[in-house]
């Protein structure tokens, strides 16, 4: 017999009321559009679900940005819940480390349409369709901020439901750029008898397998250069044993890196068209899109902007007159990237003290150390919070283009 269809939302990592540090630079206008944009996307995924008809929502871990959240982002996801049971959309909930329930200030007071996993034990709740239960739907919420363990082994078919659809916070065992929590290896549930595996935890998108389908949405709203592009959820239809995934973006601002080319520019003053056009195409694509910069040239002298403070104005200026409106393009931090003159096999072959130099940078792999005193400092150390190995690589090779163009020319 033909199972009958069913069709759901997968989000996760909401991270309502998120405080979108490191942008407290940008004007208040649009720091204000930025604070509340994860607010905007559950709108959006709300409109989502009522516009494709969905049996319910899966969210899988992280609703809040912290175990401590506001009591505004609460009313405001409780107001969202309230909009999908007038639908009668159901909503199948989970908390992961960032909002671990131990400790916090709040009762869910949900609507009847909201089914939350309460416990660190993994448990089933059916989904139930024209009076019978036609999916049952696994998963945990978490209790402490950390869970280290392989919840896998919890996760076991029950009764004779034509779905089973499990959800889960976590990450692989070999993941690397992020904190490893609920650890997996992907066999652990390929092996399982699950039609559809929901994750949460990492915030970008990827389906780690097609059959059954294992699925991370990434979240719904970008907040760093660290999470650009498109940002949203799948909207899933399975049927007789046929799974069919359509992504959906929700972001309300795009976080995008851009390179601007002012190999052409001979003063200052003539980056700023190449940067208002720039700017301008990102706002007729993007809307609305929070930038990192990448200031490329073939001409030494950038750097020379760039140290005397030219670039940081023409920055400014450009953020100034990019007039806050319906789409908005904001420059909120760059990186300069100067193509050298220099060849570094013919240096290293040579004899004299800037081939010695040029061999130094290849050999230092970790400029750790030298950042020491920075972080260190009784003032700087309030600021910083350490350097990823993708921004200690980027000082390297500003510190390196620096130095050679500037003893080269001499």
């Amino acid at each position: 017999m033909a199972k009958e269809k069913i069709s759901f939302l997968h989000s996760a990592d909401l991270h309502l009321d998120s405080p979108f540090k490191g942008l407290g630079n940008v004007p208040g206008g649009v720091f204000e559009e930025i604070r509340g944009s994860t607010f905007g996307a559950l709108e959006a995924l709300v409109r989502l679900a009522i516009e494709k008809h969905v049996d319910f929502v899966l969210i899988a871990g992280d609703v809040f940005d912290e175990n401590q959240h506001s009591l505004f982002a609460r009313m405001q996801l409780k107001a969202a819940f309230e909009k999908l049971d007038v639908h009668h959309i159901e909503v199948f909930l989970s908390y992961g480390n960032h909002d671990f329930t131990e400790g916090s200030q709040f009762i869910d007071q949900f609507p009847e349409n909201v089914h939350v996993f309460s416990d660190q034990q993994v448990r089933s709740i059916p989904f139930r369709k024209n009076g019978e239960t036609a999916a049952n739907i696994y998963g945990f919420s978490y209790r402490e901020r950390a869970v280290t363990k392989n919840k896998t082994q919890e996760y076991t078919v029950q009764g004779t439901a034509p779905y089973h659809i499990a959800m889960l916070h976590g990450s692989l065992h070999s993941n690397k750029e992020h904190d490893v929590y609920a650890p997996f290896h992907l066999r652990d549930l390929t092996e399982k008898e699950f039609d559809y595996w929901a994750l949460g935890h990492i915030h970008t998108r990827d389906i780690l397998n097609q059959f059954p389908p294992v699925v991370y949405p990434g979240n719904i709203q970008g907040r760093s250069k660290k999470e650009s592009g498109e940002k949203g959820c799948y909207h899933v239809e399975l049927k007789d044993g046929e799974a069919e995934l359509t992504f959906h973006p929700l972001q309300q601002i795009r976080f995008e890196s851009i390179k601007v080319d002012v190999s052409s520019c001979k003063d200052p003053q003539e980056m700023v068209p190449v940067m208002e056009g720039h700017l301008e195409e990102c706002k007729n694509r993007y809307g609305k899109a929070i930038l990192h910069a990448i200031f490329f040239s073939n001409q030494p002298v950038l750097q020379d902007w760039h140290q005397t403070g030219y670039l940081d104005e023409t920055v400014d200026f450009c953020n100034e007159i990019d007039r806050i409106d319906n789409k908005w393009a904001y420059i909120q931090g760059y990186s300069v990237h100067v193509e050298h003159s220099w060849n570094r096999e013919e240096l290293e072959k040579g004899h004299h003290f800037a081939g010695e130099l040029a061999k130094r940078f290849q050999e230092t792999d970790n400029i750790t150390r030298y950042l020491q005193p920075l972080m260190h400092h009784r003032k700087a150390r309030k600021y910083l919070s350490g350097f990823s190995e993708e921004e200690q690589s980027e000082i390297k090779q500003m510190a390196e283009n620096l130095l050679m163009n500037q003893f080269l020319k001499k």
